[in-house]
This record gives structure tokens, sequence and C-alpha cells, in this order.
């Protein structure tokens, strides 16, 4: 059981369900059993500020979807924090959301949910380095949509 979780979301007057952000954020933790006090911070952005930001933190120079910067590793995650805690921050593109959207021929909503949910996997230790790691993470966040109602 979740205990709090303080959910930050600078939207920067763009467009985006923030109740629906939290709740894919809850919806992960819930599933993946996290039960301690915490925080999450996520900023919406558009392409060119998210291109400065994978330039500036891993060295890409283009835009992607969504990036996360998690606070622990996954070793220090499983050893469940008992105090408040920075889980960590995650910034959604909200260009890249409605792009990807269209492209798989499902909601925005459904989207940026996917999108939350998979940087809140991020910060709870989930990565995607190779193909079984992948298969894996793929497989929670479809469970983690599915159990929010938001199946493709």
């Amino acid at each position: 059981m979740i205990q709090l979780v303080d959910i930050d979301i600078q939207t920067q007057g763009l467009e985006i369900d923030t109740c629906l952000v939290k709740s894919a954020i809850l919806a992960t933790l819930r599933h993946c059993g996290a039960d301690f006090p915490g925080e999450v911070s996520v900023l919406a952005v558009q392409d060119a500020e998210m291109s400065r930001y994978n330039q500036q933190y891993r060295g890409k120079d283009a835009t992607t979807d969504v990036l996360s910067f998690p606070q622990y590793f996954k070793e220090e995650i499983a050893n469940a924090p008992t105090e408040y805690v920075c889980l960590g921050d995650i910034i959604i593109n909200i260009s890249a959301a409605r792009r990807q959207a269209e492209e798989y021929g499902h909601s925005i909503q459904r989207e940026i949910a996917f999108l939350a949910v998979h940087g809140a996997l991020h910060l709870l230790g989930f990565d995607h380095h190779d193909e079984a790691a992948e298969a894996r993470m793929f497989a929670v966040q479809e469970e983690i949509l599915t159990e929010m109602g938001l199946e493709r």
C-alpha cells in the first residue's frame, strides 16, 4: 500500500492531463509494491526542450519521448526506504506523445500514461538495455496500463 506520494507536475502551459499522469505513476508504484512515502517530479516539455535535455544528459543530439532521472540504484530501491524519499524526475515530451499516439492509433491519454508508467518504472530500477530486460519492462508496462483500463 502506497503511504504517500507527492507528484509535482510542471506543465509549462502545455495541455496535459495531470490527474492521468499522477494515476499512472501511482499505479506503477502500487503494481511494483513500492511501500514508502516518496516524491516524483514530472516536467512536460516539447521537442526543442527535450532535445536540449537529451543532449545535455545523454549526449544525444535528438529529441526523445521520455527521460527519467532516478535518485537510487535498483539495489537501493530493493531495500525500501522507510523515510520520505525523492524517487527522481521524469520529463515527458508532449510533442512526441502526440505523434506516437497517432502513429500507434490510440489516444493521446493512453500515450501519456504509457510514458508516465515507463518513466516511473525507470525510477524503480527497470531498464531496457537488452532484449530480455526490454521484454520484461514492456510486459510490466502493459500490465499496468491494462489495470488502468488503457489497453491498446
